[in-house]
């Protein structure tokens, strides 16, 4: 999924505590650095994110964005800062629902390249989406022809299914690291939970203010095209609804 071999993982904030559940509102990060050195923020995108009438998922696309560039410019100096010597950072993005209904495949990396010719300006950051909603297939598959990438996707996809409960008891004795994982989250330490906790409540904070501010714009389109149906003025329209110039001619 990343392209390199992962020996060994450090989690340095992972799922909040269950009496902090509710603030996570289905979703949840564990941010961790593997041997390489690399950073990974991996997220469950459990619920829908509120979006533009015909917006091609631009706010959990950009919610992607903001978050991996947070991460990849936290990292710590030691000493001088060299740039070219930063670790790479993943944002890997488990979906519920899915993203990119033109692509048949579950897993879609994207990264940054000229527009042109895709010539890869640098591999310091990569976005990785996982669409669970993709697995009809794989679940047909016996256990032990499963990837380990598609084990952990129908893990988090059909853990709580009664349904599938005999495949996910399969894939759990199967894999190992998906038995320890409880465990290991566990381990991690009580300063490393509270950042956990801070870092957590933030992201929820601004997905709810993005979500209303989304929902508020859906509404104001929506009042500003019956008002360009009705023959009503731009200029009146813009006033009336806060939408610019170029968006209300868009409309019309």
């Amino acid at each position: 999924m990343i392209g390199c071999e992962v020996v060994d993982v450090t989690v340095h904030n992972n799922e909040l505590p269950v009496g902090d559940t509710q603030e996570k509102a289905e979703r949840f990060d564990v941010n961790c650095k593997i041997d390489d050195g690399s950073q990974i923020n991996l997220e469950m995108q459990a619920s829908r994110m509120e979006e533009d009438i015909g917006g091609n998922h631009k706010n959990l696309k950009g919610k992607s964005i903001y978050y991996l560039c947070d991460l990849h410019s936290s990292q710590p100096a030691k000493g001088q800062r060299r740039y070219d010597r930063l670790a790479r950072s993943y944002q890997i993005t488990f979906c519920s629902y899915t993203i990119f209904p033109h692509r048949e495949d579950y897993v879609n990396s994207y990264s940054v390249r000229h527009d042109l010719d895709n010539e890869l300006l640098h591999d310091a950051v990569r976005w990785v989406f996982v669409e669970l909603s993709k697995l009809d297939e794989i679940l047909k598959k016996p256990v032990e022809t499963m990837t380990d990438l598609e084990k952990f996707a129908v893990f988090f996809q059909y853990a709580p299914s009664q349904e599938h409960r005999e495949t996910v008891n399969k894939v759990l004795e199967s894999e190992e690291v998906l038995q320890v994982a409880g465990n290991l989250l566990m381990s991690i330490s009580q300063d490393e939970r509270e950042r956990a906790i801070f870092r957590s409540r933030r992201k929820f904070q601004t997905d709810m203010e993005s979500n209303m501010a989304t929902a508020i714009d859906n509404r104001m389109i929506d009042v500003a095209r019956k008002m360009v149906a009705g023959g009503e003025p731009v200029d009146k329209v813009i006033e009336y609804t806060g939408l610019n110039c170029e968006e209300v001619e868009k409309l019309i």
